[in-house]
């Protein structure tokens, strides 16, 4: 065991976050030390004493971000996430099929299985109970031999017990051999002697926390985080039954249970969407490694995977999906062969060509996943790839053969998305060695700016020549570039790319950015495809010329639909843009209140409007309403919209962990189908004033 492991740092380092981190009673001590470092770095000396060792969990509350992400938002919904895969690893070793997740009135969480329960006896190295050791201590668990877990998300043991440490108090509850055992940590430490009751109504572990403020700077869960990440557990465990409670609003309650797991998921991903077939499945095993596939083909083009090990999702893909695709187009190829859908003289299909209006879940089990990075966005096990490369191309060509129809109309879609392919990439080719992608020949609706450092340069997306030379004339000339747009973009959810890339606007929006499109959106691609030297893709963030791109549209249904269709063509074929956090919202305002001669109000919405005029006293105003951004003068534009210092963003955030629903939200608002829009829009009607865009 590595229970005794510990993480050993310099001192004093400048961290506010540390000093944020320190119970209470520390803070005294912490700044006596401080004190005495700061001498003695004036006297330039720098030895042992210099040196902190962190016990138990104290690296936890000083860096919280080491271990949970940071110690804000993503931090907190991390906390949840350790609690919930240690309930999940139990279903996953077949032990468990219902948990219970409370949202409690006083901003608590619970998490309850029905599982074996956390054991409870007393450790024989260290002295106390199991459930202590599990708590407190950094890498203990029971995931490091061959006994407790075989497959399991957790790999560190340092999940659960960072939950702990970041909690004002947490209370473990574990109904094991008849009986109750109740103990409880205040800031990770335990309080008092362990409760012993001698009932139990059957087994398993209930975790109950409330997050301390003294550590984070958000305590409060997001219910969509909550809720999306227990769905997508739920789809993988067709066996879990998942009690979602919110004691805070009670109309979000729900019980979770997807009987037919990720077939039932490919079908929802494509609800928006008219499919060709139902879902292909297969699951196999060999080698101590069992892979699960559902893949179902629609009649649009966008595509998407989701790629899974051990219930934990990588966005960034790894050996499992480079195996998969690898699979996928040599079986097709050989398919359409074998049956002379494809002629001697034709091209093979490429792995584009295979997955245009494709949704695919890839679901591994395995002993030990190895992954890039501690947040596990990407599975990089070597021996992954040639056994789901194997095992999927099984499956895949079994179910082929027995579905002769199905695989028809795979076959032709991929010839006709062949065809449209080789068209997009030429029409990508002649955008990227266009003249218009150089410095001297901008596209003419582009005001640009006078820097040429991409750090501190900003475009500014208008709609409608009126506000875009009102825009002119409010901009930084020196970091400030302006782009006119006319009208309404293309709708990409039901164009090819092709398409897309004849429309005037798309067009001018790719010059100006200078980054090109990534023509293999919607899947994770391989490292050499990511490697823009070689040619298989045409995006190349290193060439962005401005770090904010900001969207500024009207306040009204019109300003909404452009936004909503210029994010649907950043998602689609600009997504890095997207998780590299450059996408903004100008939040102009709708009302101007002024007030004797020379002062002057702004309204973001009616009630802030209503609530400006009940404390003004002046006898005369007067208040505007903004219809456009057309008829705002450039002062008014400047101070509102445009000033740094002054003006109202909102940045466009991405989450992978919610990567299902954002990808359910566009196909719903963008795609083909209207009852899923309808639906949607009537579920949501109420609770939205102003549509907005976090992710």
């Amino acid at each position: 065991m590595q229970a005794d492991d510990k993480d050993v740092m310099p001192e004093g380092q400048d961290d506010a976050q540390g000093q944020e981190g320190l119970g209470h009673e520390g803070h005294e001590s912490h700044a006596a030390a401080e004190n005495e470092t700061i001498a003695r770095r004036i006297e330039g000396t720098y030895d042992a004493a210099n040196i902190r060792v962190l016990e138990g969990l104290e690296a936890v509350r000083l860096r919280p971000g080491m271990y949970v992400g940071d110690n804000g938002k993503r931090g907190l919904h991390q906390m949840f996430r350790e609690v919930l895969d240690n309930a999940v690893d139990e279903a996953l070793a077949g032990h468990c099929d219902q948990i219970d997740v409370v949202l409690h009135n006083d901003g608590s969480m619970s998490v309850e299985d029905n599982g074996r329960g956390i054991p409870v006896d007393i450790h024989k190295e260290e002295g106390v109970s199991a459930l202590i050791v599990v708590m407190t201590k950094l890498h203990a668990g029971g995931k490091f031999d061959d006994g407790g877990y075989k497959v399991s998300g957790g790999l560190h043991g340092v999940g659960v017990s960072c939950t702990n440490a970041l909690s004002l108090w947490m209370e473990s509850t574990v109904k094991r051999g008849g009986k109750t055992y109740i103990q409880r940590f205040e800031q990770g430490v335990p309080v008092g002697e362990m409760i012993v009751k001698p009932k139990a109504d059957g087994t398993g572990t209930k975790q109950h926390w409330m997050p301390d403020p003294s550590v984070l700077t958000e305590t409060k869960y997001d219910s969509h985080l909550l809720v999306g990440r227990l769905r997508e557990i739920a789809y993988l465990n067709p066996v879990l039954t998942i009690n979602y409670v919110n004691e805070q609003n009670p109309d979000e309650n729900e019980t979770i249970h997807y009987e037919n797991g990720i077939n039932q998921l490919v079908e929802d991903m494509n609800e928006s969407y008219d499919a060709i077939h139902k879902p292909i499945y297969f699951h196999r095993v060999r080698e101590n490694m069992e892979v699960e596939v559902a893949i179902q083909y629609h009649t649009s083009y966008a595509s998407h995977v989701l790629a899974y090990a051990n219930n934990i999702h990588q966005p960034d893909g790894g050996t499992h999906v480079s195996g998969f695709g690898a699979a996928l187009t040599r079986v097709l190829n050989q398919y359409a062969r074998k049956m002379n859908l494809l002629k001697e003289k034709d091209k093979n299909f490429t792995s584009d060509d295979v997955s245009e209006g494709m949704t695919a879940v890839i679901a591994l089990k395995l002993e030990k996943p190895q992954f890039n990075s501690q947040d596990k966005v990407k599975l990089v096990n070597p021996e992954v790839q040639g056994l789901t490369n194997s095992l999927v191309g099984d499956g895949l060509t079994t179910y082929l053969e027995e579905h002769p129809s199905i695989a028809k109309r795979i076959v032709d879609k991929a010839s006709i998305a062949q065809r449209a392919r080789e068209e997009a990439r030429k029409a990508a080719e002649a955008v990227k060695r266009s003249s218009a992608m150089e410095s001297f020949g901008l596209p003419g609706k582009l005001s640009d700016c006078v820097s040429k450092n991409p750090a501190e340069c900003e475009i500014y997306l208008v709609e409608g020549e009126s506000a875009g030379g009102t825009a002119k004339g409010a901009r930084d000339r020196v970091t400030q570039a302006i782009l006119g747009l006319k009208g309404k973009i293309l709708n990409v959810e039901r164009a090819r790319l092709d398409k897309a890339l004849d429309n005037d606007e798309i067009k001018s929006l790719i010059a100006a950015l200078g980054v090109g499109i990534d023509i293999n959106t919607g899947r994770p691609m391989d490292d050499d495809e990511l490697d823009t030297s070689n040619g298989k893709n045409h995006f190349d963030i290193s060439k962005l010329r401005y770090n904010k791109i900001i969207i500024m549209t009207d306040a009204d249904v019109d300003g909404e639909h452009i936004r909503t269709l210029l994010l649907t063509f950043f998602y689609r074929f600009m997504k890095p843009l997207i998780v590299g956090g450059h996408i903004y919202l100008a939040e102009p305002p709708l009302f101007v209140i002024k007030a004797g001669a020379n002062e002057r109000y702004y309204a973001m919405t009616e009630g802030d409007r209503d609530e400006l005029l009940k404390n003004l006293k002046k006898k005369t105003y007067s208040v505007t309403r903004f219809k456009g951004l057309g008829e705002m003068n450039a002062e008014q534009l400047e101070e509102t919209a445009m000033n740094p210092s002054t003006r109202r963003l909102t940045q466009i955030n991405y989450d992978p962990n919610m990567d299902i629903e954002i990808e359910r939200m566009f196909s719903r608002l963008m795609g083909d189908k209207v009852e899923p829009r309808r639906e949607f829009i009537e579920k949501h009607a109420r609770q939205v004033s102003n549509l907005d865009w976090h992710y």
